[in-house]
């Protein structure tokens, strides 16, 4: 046990259905109907094939896209496949996630065998709305449909999806009120890492923290420059340019526009507070990239043009960036710099992620995106760990107790029957 939590050493799986939530959601081609990335799923695969290897009637829940991410909301029937030949045996689909057909399914398992249940977001009581507007409690998570159609046909409730621990929802939340759980090893590795360089990172301790979901990012800012954690704060993306409207700074009228229309503005109070108390140890970008009809054009940030819109941090702010990261000795990143994406405005997290491929500090990586930019530019052999995670990574570096380790906690003090 660690953590107050169950790992896979404490639980016996022979013979026994275990319910094991993953997190394998991945950008999809929809034309297609294939994965564009697959590295999630990479990782959850110690975590399968010791279940599956020990004899577990192995039953897998996992999510793909969602109400808010309409664009990824699709069938997890791809995953299937490729976890089949990640794992070297068939996993079996079921284009049912709680219905009659999946829990037949689930009934003539032998051991060792493997089922992946379909996207359990098409049940609704798994939705993001749901779960920001009902804030069911875990009793009344235990109750849904869901898991009062599922519990009873397992043994065990295994975790392996911490990059979904921030999320409460029943597939996370609500077995563990009825059955005995237990966290899968990538989730057992990933809350081991992060919780052992929160407690005492080398310094100075830089975090660097862009991209466009940043909600949580102003959280997170609070917490570890209020506790210490975090010596230096850089900015980009979605981040700093909410930092430099805070600080009275122009952005442009297109940057202001999406900051309005994502529901940002809001975090510009934020800033202004996190900004009067430790505004010497959050660094803005200096200047900024907009793309024009004659392609990437750089602008001092006081002089951006009134109605454009910014995509990248300026080369100059990179540059800076990039001494601060090789001078470091802990680095923690959450989001690119800009749209990396295209090529006119990718440098300034090419830069970044440069100095990170090469700085001689502890480098974390956390979340989708960054993860897609360590791949683009050739560096996740030189960063020191990448976490499936990045919402809930930014949300357990808050401090605060991520709803599914407590539901573990719970799940961990309920006895096997053996």
């Amino acid at each position: 046990m660690r953590f107050g939590i169950n790992t896979l050493d404490d639980i016996e799986v022979q013979d026994k259905t275990v319910l094991c939530r993953i997190d394998i959601n991945q950008p999809v081609d929809k034309a297609s109907g294939t994965l564009k990335d697959t590295t999630r799923i990479e990782a959850c695969i110690p975590t399968l094939k010791e279940l599956s290897g020990k004899g577990a009637k192995l039953v897998l829940l996992a999510h793909q896209g969602s109400d808010i991410e309409y664009k990824n909301f699709w069938t997890t029937e791809p995953h299937a496949k490729v976890l089949s030949g990640l794992l070297g045996k068939e996993v079996r689909f079921i284009d049912d996630v709680c219905g009659p057909a999946a829990r037949e399914a689930i009934k003539a398992l032998r051991g060792g065998e493997i089922l992946l249940l379909d996207n359990v977001r098409f049940v609704s009581e798994e939705q993001t709305l749901f779960e920001t507007r009902l804030l069911l409690s875990h009793e009344d998570q235990a109750r849904t449909l869901l898991v009062r159609k599922l519990a009873p046909l397992a043994d065990l409730y295994v975790c392996d999806a911490f990059a979904a621990s921030h999320r409460d929802q029943p597939s996370l939340c609500g077995f563990e009120q009825l059955l005995p759980s237990a966290m899968g090893r990538l989730f057992e590795e990933e809350f081991c890492v992060v919780s052992g360089l929160m407690e005492k990172p080398d310094r100075p301790c830089v975090f660097v923290l862009g991209g466009a979901k940043i909600g949580d990012a102003f959280l997170m800012m609070n917490a570890v420059l209020g506790g210490g954690a975090a010596d230096q704060v850089l900015s980009g993306g979605l981040v700093g340019e909410v930092l430099l409207w805070a600080a009275g700074g122009d952005v442009g009228g297109g940057t202001r526009a999406f900051i309005e229309k994502e529901g940002y503005e809001n975090l510009v109070d934020t800033a202004k507070e996190l900004l009067a108390k430790y505004g010497e140890r959050i660094l803005m970008p200096r200047d900024f990239a907009v793309v024009e009809s004659t392609g990437r054009v750089e602008y001092d940030a006081g002089s951006i043009p009134a109605e454009a819109a910014v995509l990248d941090i300026g080369t100059g702010t990179a540059g800076r960036y990039q001494d601060i990261i090789r001078g470091a000795k802990t680095v923690f990143v959450n989001g690119p710099m800009g749209v990396f994406e295209e090529a006119p405005t990718e440098r300034g997290t090419k830069m970044v992620w440069d100095a990170l491929g090469d700085t001689p500090a502890y480098t974390v990586v956390g979340g989708g995106d960054s993860i897609t930019a360590a791949k683009k530019y050739g560096k996740t052999k030189d960063i020191n760990y990448i976490c499936t995670g990045g919402g809930a990574l930014i949300r357990f570096l808050t401090g605060e107790e991520l709803p599914v380790v407590k539901a573990l906690r719970h799940g961990s003090k309920i006895k096997q029957k053996l």
